[in-house]
């Protein structure tokens, strides 16, 4: 297969909402071009892109896929992405091998969260943006209504450039079209106004424009067009119906004709670290005379396959058998095949050039968002990372069989390497394993895939909140440990003082003894038996934490005098100071943020506050949608995702962030004493 020419090459990223019909819509564009010969479809798991065993399941892509197609001469690459927000980790992973970012937005039901969220991050990504409207053929669509939707939320730049006709069985082209029927709107009005949206970009053009009268060629307005586009001044909307082909072969004329070139779009924000605090920008030079530089936007880590890199090539030509440098690493490895993908088929090329999307397969060292190079001068050149939704949806797993922990802990990071919004966490204090997600289907996908592909058999449980315990006021015990059982005894007696220190200072260990009273060789033994203590928890099974503890006196014996003894009397001394000197627990606090439509703010308010969070401010956050900042406790929010979900219908996200622990209140607290006093009498 031979090689693009950079000119040649269309790289484009389908995002939007879930049930948007973005697999379709591909599909759609596959078979127009003629790449397949049968359209798949979703319902029946025979489309290029959803080509997954689990995607068949679920019914809706949960990875981002890569195809290709020929039009007009040019190579157009589409990546399809997930739109349900559950995966968006995949979509957002994918603007970095893309140029133009296609917003498919469903007629029936508008703009949703997805829609908005990945407008944003395109934009923010330097991405040329078009609107795609898919289902115009569906029952009670307003397209006039979604029109001035889209406006309002993204601005006027959101121009027509097509118009669904004879009843939205097809579509009038405007750019070369001043005359004609539309099911709404007027050709001829619509047709000025994008005209006049593209020569502004050109002086000349324009002078010669309102001298004239004249439109400018196709040709005239290519370079104006995607300047516009690639400054944001210009995004386009069009009208499809992927079912029935309405508007394709439009849609494919658009992107060979007006899409930019990677030679076009704005450059990938490459970054240089240097011996200075701030680094330099680096720019790629989509050339393939120069030094190889490319950029890995997905891992798959395939049981038969191994692991394989999917990147796109930002600069110079990369070669079968070319040896390539991993990020800063000074060992190369040898690219001993390299591919093209078409959904699930891997194909075979000799090389790639700037522009292209490609993988690399069985490369341990690839890495999510690595950059690949072949020549030192590219050292320490990194792509500007993308930000991603913070996983925070958790469930605590654990194997039913205990010969499968150890692959258990093999897989989950296998998953780790390939989802940006999927962590593993292993809790010291509750000896859980924590996976945590975006959101419960999120989590439900992964959990499916370790019971088909790897027979994983696991039990899952809502994840322990980690509280602490700690003392308000000082205290002193003493506790003699003697057992004699015939033999050698053991004896062992310590006195003890805690007191508190300020929230955060952790644990301070005091020898106070004088005298030899404690031999030096059992102080240790003293230590752990005190920090035995702290780890089991006093009042509720939890860390005691911010004191310190100050061996004041002791006794010993010639004989009978051994660590064990010494580390007992310090555990029990410990466990009697500390109920004596006002034991509290203490919960997570986390700063949360919420960004969510206006009109929802009022219930969010007051839902946070049934939840004894504190409010600490509000703010604006683009056309009708706000932030709100707050404090609030972890056990509260454990099932967030989908109280939020309720109440702003879809269209909030939330990020939060550990801030620090805070008393409990008491009725809180006796509840969880309470339980913790019925288990240790049970366990007894």
């Amino acid at each position: 297969m031979n090689r693009t020419a950079t000119a040649d090459l269309r790289s484009v990223v389908l995002v939007g909402h879930g049930a948007a019909g973005k697999t379709t819509l591909a599909e759609a564009l596959l078979a127009a071009a003629g790449t397949i010969t049968t359209r798949g479809s979703v319902e029946r798991g025979n489309t290029v892109c959803d080509f997954d065993p689990m995607e068949k399941t679920f019914g809706h892509s949960l990875s981002s896929a890569v195809a290709s197609l020929v039009w007009q001469g040019k190579q157009v690459q589409l990546i399809d992405t997930p739109g349900y927000p559950d995966f968006a980790g995949q979509a957002i992973a994918a603007l970095a091998g893309a140029d133009t970012a296609l917003v498919v937005i469903n007629a029936q039901a508008g703009v949703e969260l997805s829609t908005e969220r990945m407008m944003r991050r395109a934009a923010e990504r330097g991405l040329c943006r078009m609107i795609v409207i898919n289902k115009i053929d569906a029952d009670n669509v307003d397209l006039p209504g979604l029109i001035a939707d889209i406006r309002q939320r993204f601005g006027n730049a959101c121009q027509l450039l097509d118009l669904p006709a004879h009843d939205r069985h097809d579509v009038v082209e405007l750019l070369g079209h001043d005359s004609g029927e539309a099911d709404f709107e007027s050709v001829v009005a619509a047709h000025r106004a994008l005209i006049d949206t593209i020569v502004e970009e050109d002086e000349t053009l324009l002078a010669r424009y309102l001298e004239e009268g004249t439109d400018p060629s196709l040709e005239e307005l290519h370079a104006p067009f995607e300047k516009a586009m690639r400054e944001g001044h210009l995004i386009p909307i069009m009208f499809v119906s992927a079912r029935t082909g309405a508007g394709i072969r439009e849609l494919l004329d658009l992107l060979a004709q007006f899409a930019p070139s990677p030679a076009e779009g704005n450059p990938p924000p490459f970054w240089r670290a240097t011996s200075g605090a701030e680094g330099a920008a680096f720019q790629a030079i989509p050339e393939p005379e120069r030094h190889v530089l490319a950029h890995v936007f997905k891992v798959v880590v395939d049981p038969y396959v191994g692991k394989l890199g999917v990147f796109r090539v930002h600069q110079g030509l990369l070669r079968r058998d070319a040896q390539l440098f991993v990020g800063d690493g000074k060992r190369a490895f040898r690219v001993a095949h390299l591919y093209r993908l078409q959904g699930k088929d891997y194909v075979e090329v000799e090389t790639l050039g700037p522009g292209e999307i490609g993988a690399i397969a069985k490369v341990d060292e690839l890495v999510f968002d690595c950059v690949l190079h072949d020549s030192h001068d590219e050292d320490n050149i990194s792509l500007k990372p993308l930000e991603f939704p913070l996983p925070m949806q958790g469930l605590a797993v654990e194997t039913r069989r205990k010969s499968d922990e150890q692959r258990l802990f093999e897989v989950l990071h296998r998953i780790e390497l390939e989802d940006p919004c999927f962590r593993v966490e292993r809790h010291p204090t509750t000896h859980e394993t924590v996976i945590r997600g975006l959101g419960e289907t999120h989590l439900r996908a992964h959990l499916a895939r370790l019971e088909q592909q790897y027979k994983l058999e696991l039990d899952t449980r809502p994840p322990q909140i980690p509280y602490r315990e700690t003392i308000t006021g000082s205290a002193e015990s003493n506790y003699r440990h003697k057992k004699q059982s015939g033999g050698a005894g053991q004896f062992g007696e310590v006195a003890l003082r805690v007191e508190p220190l300020g929230r955060g200072a952790g644990f301070e260990f005091v020898d106070h003894v004088k005298g030899g009273a404690i031999p030096g060789v059992f102080m240790p033994a003293v230590e752990k038996g005190v920090r035995q203590a702290l780890a089991d928890g006093v009042l509720a099974g939890f860390p005691v934490e911010d004191l310190r503890v100050t061996v004041l006196d002791g006794k010993t014996h010639p004989v009978d005098g051994k660590e064990v003894a010494f580390h007992t009397a310090g555990r029990k001394a410990t466990i009697e100071a500390i109920r004596n000197a006002g034991p509290i627990l203490l919960e997570p606090m986390v700063d949360i943020e919420i960004v969510a439509p206006q009109e929802s703010i009022g219930d969010l308010t007051g839902d946070l506050a049934a939840r004894r969070g504190h409010v600490t401010g509000t703010q604006a956050r683009g056309p009708n949608t706000a932030a709100i900042s707050a404090k609030v406790p972890l056990a509260e929010i454990n099932d967030y995702q989908s109280r939020l979900k309720s109440l702003t219908g879809g269209r909030g996200g939330y990020n939060i962030a550990f801030s620090h622990y805070s008393p409990m209140p008491p009725t809180l607290q006796q509840h969880l004493t309470a339980q913790h006093k019925t288990t240790a009498t049970e366990e007894e």
